[in-house]
């Protein structure tokens, strides 16, 4: 009983191990390289697969997705003679298992190789600066020579990029000031442009205003000139509609002697002995202009002529006494710049009348 047992045991347990072995299921994006007493047989692919127990037997189990491999920093020397650390990112998926599992041992370290040493090759021929600039012409150069090579190991390279290039320290901060003289050029080249724009702006704007004063100026002097020369037409519209007659021109001219001998500059005023023939002459000439360009007197004037000759009789009476005093002063001051003796050269003036002032020149041209 107890060997019949155990040998029911045995079968159960035999029959157990037979049916693992003779089942396989594989996962989606996965093959199985099936080897049947050493030599390949077939490839399992993804679902439930039977085997044939203690014959067929897995070699690899082959993953189809595409992978991400990165490799450590490999130390490349440039055209320059510069050894620079470069980091690369490998993309790549296996599209024949069969190939990746007996064309090479170990197909990732096969691609690491690969990589370093085209890598190698491709900065060997480029200088610092271009390995810096050129990254894109390095990943696509990698690219083809990876996947002409690995084609047929049943690898496709689909994607090769270079994640650091790292110069030595030293040419890095040479670099950095290089970067920095660039960026203060560049700067100043600015602050010049600046300042240039700035000044060609000013001008503008000085020219511009310049040329508005100008223009205002011209402007104010043509007005000016215009409200002149309207005022003179005015005033000259206003006299020859009143036609003023001789007495109230001398009476004008006798109102004007103060203003004449109030000046700073003046110091002495003569007044000479014959005023009331120049008075007379004044009178007689512009009379004889009023004659010239009928100057009448008229009725509006006429009616206030009496009170005209008043004041000017007034007036005449005020400038002889004015004259008066200032001829005393006068022969004073000759006297005490002679010693009391009078010049013989000067004649003794004759003393001015107020009626003289105001008589019509007329009437002193008919009396003489």
């Amino acid at each position: 009983m107890e060997f019949l047992a155990i040998l029911m045991i045995a079968v159960a347990l035999i029959g157990v191990v037979t049916l693992f072995k003779a089942v396989r299921i594989v996962p989606q994006q996965r093959q199985d390289v099936v080897e049947r007493l050493g030599r390949y047989k077939r490839t399992l692919n993804p679902g439930l697969n039977l085997l044939v127990p203690f014959v067929d037997a897995v070699r690899t189990k082959v993953d189809m997705r595409e992978q991400v491999v990165s490799f450590p920093p490999q130390p490349v020397i440039t055209s320059d003679n510069l050894v620079v650390s470069i980091d690369t990112v490998l993309y790549f998926k296996v599209v024949d298992s069969v190939r990746a599992t007996y064309e090479i041992s170990n197909f990732l370290q096969a691609i690491e190789q690969l990589t370093v040493t085209t890598l190698r090759n491709v900065i060997g021929s480029l200088d610092l600066e271009r390995a810096l600039t050129s990254r894109e012409e390095i990943n696509r150069h990698l690219s083809g020579v990876l996947d002409e090579t690995t084609g047929r190991w049943g690898i496709k390279v689909t994607r090769v990029e270079i994640k650091a290039i790292e110069p030595p320290p030293s040419i890095r901060d040479s670099m950095e000031k290089q970067m920095r003289a660039e960026r203060d050029r560049r700067a100043a080249i600015l602050n010049a442009e600046g300042h240039k724009q700035s000044q060609i702006l000013t001008a503008e704007g000085e020219k511009q205003a310049a040329v508005l004063r100008a223009d205002g100026d011209r402007q104010a002097r043509i007005l000016q000139a215009e409200g002149q020369a309207k005022a003179i037409r005015t005033v000259f519209d206003a006299i020859h509609t009143a036609n003023p007659s001789q007495k109230v021109l001398a009476y004008q001219y006798l109102q004007a002697l103060p203003q004449i001998a109030n000046g700073t500059a003046n110091k002495v005023w003569i007044v000479p002995t014959e005023l009331t023939k120049a008075l007379e002459g004044m009178g007689g000439a512009l009379g004889g202009l009023a004659n010239m360009a009928g100057d009448v007197p008229s009725p509006e004037a006429a009616r206030s002529a009496g009170e005209v000759e008043r004041e000017a009789a007034e007036a005449a009476q005020a400038a002889a006494v004015a004259a008066q005093e200032i001829h005393n002063e006068v022969r004073v001051a000759e006297a005490q710049a002679t010693g009391g003796n009078t010049p013989q050269g000067l004649p003794a003036p004759e003393p001015v009348s107020p009626a003289s002032l105001v008589n019509d020149p007329a009437d002193q041209r008919e009396r003489g």
